[in-house]
């Protein structure tokens, strides 16, 4: 059994004033309990994470981290996504942290499934998976769609976790490893599997969100499932190959039934035929060298080494020396 860990539970937040408060609350209680029973160490704290937000979100970051001893805050200088923000946080905490969990701020997953994390870790596991038992309360339209992109990255070979978001606990040693990743193009829920290490799933009941609107739109979930595409397989472009193959064999074939007619006397004009053959060609075509574009595009930003954020200020975060000195501040 490993000894009790320094957590640190990385919230990314973008124009999340409304859930906010609650949001500290319930991550508050749920650390004092686990500071209780001995599963945390001393000195176990949040990491509020604005990504570039409009509204008030930083602001009450920075009122609760003077009032309560486990929130800290790390601003970001412009809004960078999700994904990056997420990484931003990961990248902070895992300097001085054991163990880090990303949970999402509008209280859809369950926190006191942390409880069994934490268990997990303390068992030997350096990565805990938060897995939805059931959609039951998402939208048909979302159940399905979600359900089809999880067998569409399955079939093209890409491994991820049934139903699992970005609610998960990682050890120091996997952030460590996480970190060698530095591609730009991020999609966490594909990168971590291939960190290897112990792993193990902790399935739990997802809740409708405490309050405000979905940062997730249609646009961008189409988006995001894009990215996760595009940034683990090259899949896609393989299919372009066999697409024009076997158009190859198709026109091949209609080639020499064209010539037989032709030879037996039985040719007639085929306005209709060659008009559609044309367009479905080319669209075909339009479409092959936007795939391909979307994946140059890609490399293009890969090779300019771009950081993939900036930290503007942050507030109460421990420094990795003084961790020796963080009960102090509780």
């Amino acid at each position: 059994m490993v000894d009790k860990p320094l957590l640190a539970i990385v919230v990314p937040c973008y124009n999340e004033e409304e859930v906010l408060p609650e949001t500290v609350r319930r991550l508050t209680a749920l650390l004092e309990q686990l500071l209780e029973e001995g599963a945390v160490a001393i000195g176990s704290h949040i990491v509020f994470v604005d990504d570039g937000s409009r509204d008030r979100t930083w602001a009450l970051i920075e009122e609760e981290s003077e009032r309560n001893p486990f929130v800290s805050g790390v601003k970001l200088a412009r809004n960078v996504g999700h994904q990056r923000a997420l990484l931003a946080g990961l990248e902070t905490v895992r300097a001085y942290a054991d163990c880090a969990v990303s949970i999402d701020a509008d209280l859809q997953d369950d926190v006191e499934a942390i409880r069994e994390f934490v268990q997990k870790y303390r068992e030997g596991y350096d990565i805990v998976y938060g897995v939805r038992r059931s959609r039951k309360t998402d939208t048909w339209f979302k159940r399905t769609t979600a359900q089809a992109f999880y067998r569409f990255m399955q079939a093209l070979g890409i491994k991820l976790i049934y139903n699992h978001a970005d609610f998960r606990l990682m050890s120091k040693r996997a952030l460590d490893e996480l970190s060698r990743y530095t591609e730009v193009n991020l999609f966490l829920r594909g990168l971590i599997p291939l960190v290897g290490f112990r792993s193990t799933c902790v399935f739990y009941d997802r809740h409708e969100r405490w309050a405000g609107q979905s940062k997730y739109p249609l646009k961008k979930m189409l988006a995001f499932a894009f990215d996760g595409i595009t940034s683990l397989s090259v899949a896609p472009i393989r299919a372009i190959t066999l697409i024009g193959f076997l158009a190859f064999l198709i026109s091949g074939a209609a080639g020499l039934y064209a010539l037989i007619v032709k030879w037996l006397g039985h040719a007639e004009s085929g306005w209709t035929s060659l008009m559609i053959s044309v367009w479905f060609i080319g669209g075909l075509v339009l479409m092959s060298l936007g795939l391909i574009g979307e994946y140059i595009g890609k490399i293009y930003q890969e090779v300019k080494r771009r950081p993939r954020f900036a930290i503007e200020k942050t507030v109460q975060l421990p420094l990795p020396s003084e961790r020796e000195k963080t009960p102090a501040r509780l």
